[in-house]
């Protein structure tokens, strides 16, 4: 089983930087920072996130980049990513709130082996998990587990559009009861990596408490191990974490996302 201190290193080297700028429209690269513009329900939304900031001008990087989506890009919001293990950050929160964007809730960021979460999770009577986006209903089936996200988050994507983007990489799985989506979530395979990323777990008030996720979370799993794939990552909230740590992810370290949004 891999240590913290060697699952932090495949997190560093493998997830960062160039592979966060999967199914983007257009990316760059500015120094230690990658940028990238993605569509989101009809909207240009931006994405930032960096290397290792030692030796940078921390404040300069982030004036430029904040004027960059303000003035040269027609997005409606972009998000800068930060690591609570990051050593050259210093001044990062006050740079980026200077220039308008602010923090949104911490999450942790747990990696493990797949395998540890591909277990059998028995489920009450009428409820199942299956797999969305290779159904014969697929269409019908993701628009009905978008609604579910947007129910849950208060904003969410076009689930369908996402896969479509994805060209192979991400799979739908959901959880119903009897024919009605009630929790959905997202494998999503990072290219040229050793990683699969689970997101986008979302569950109806009315059905918490019944093992939902951790089923979703063991199909998952079992369909990253399908394909090859040995490690997962997830950016969890508090309410996730106790459950994949009991299933034997570690946290490794924590992510704060910073939101700058276009006025009026």
């Amino acid at each position: 089983m891999a240590t913290r201190a060697e699952l932090l290193h495949a997190y560093d080297t493998q997830l960062r930087g160039v592979a966060e700028t999967a199914g983007a429209l257009s990316w760059d690269r500015v120094g230690p920072l990658w940028r990238a513009i993605h569509r989101h329900d009809e909207e240009l939304q931006g994405f930032v996130s960096h290397e290792e900031l030692a030796g940078h001008d921390v404040p300069r990087l982030v004036a430029a980049t904040a004027a960059w989506f303000r003035d040269e890009t027609g997005v409606a919001s972009f998000e800068w990513k930060t690591r609570g293990h990051d050593s050259g950050a210093a001044g990062l929160d006050a740079a980026l709130r200077a220039h308008g964007l602010v923090p949104g809730e911490p999450e942790t960021v747990m990696v493990g082996e797949a395998t540890a979460l591909a277990v059998d999770v028995r489920l009450d009577e009428g409820l199942s998990v299956r797999r969305l986006d290779d159904a014969p209903d697929a269409a019908a089936l993701l628009a009905e587990a978008s609604d579910v996200q947007r129910r849950v988050f208060g904003r969410g994507g076009d689930l369908a559009q996402r896969v479509a983007a994805a060209a192979g990489r991400c799979e739908v799985w959901a959880a119903l009861d009897g024919e009605r989506v009630v929790s959905v979530g997202r494998l999503e395979v990072v290219d040229d990596t050793g990683f699969a990323g689970l997101w986008g777990g979302a569950t109806l008030g009315g059905h918490r408490g019944r093992g939902l996720y951790r089923a979703l979370t063991a199909a998952r799993a079992r369909a990253a191990l399908a394909r090859g794939v040995r490690l997962l990552q997830v950016d969890c909230s508090p309410m996730s974490r106790p459950i994949l740590e009991r299933s034997g992810l570690v946290a490794v370290t924590t992510t704060t996302p910073y939101e700058w949004t276009r006025p009026g």
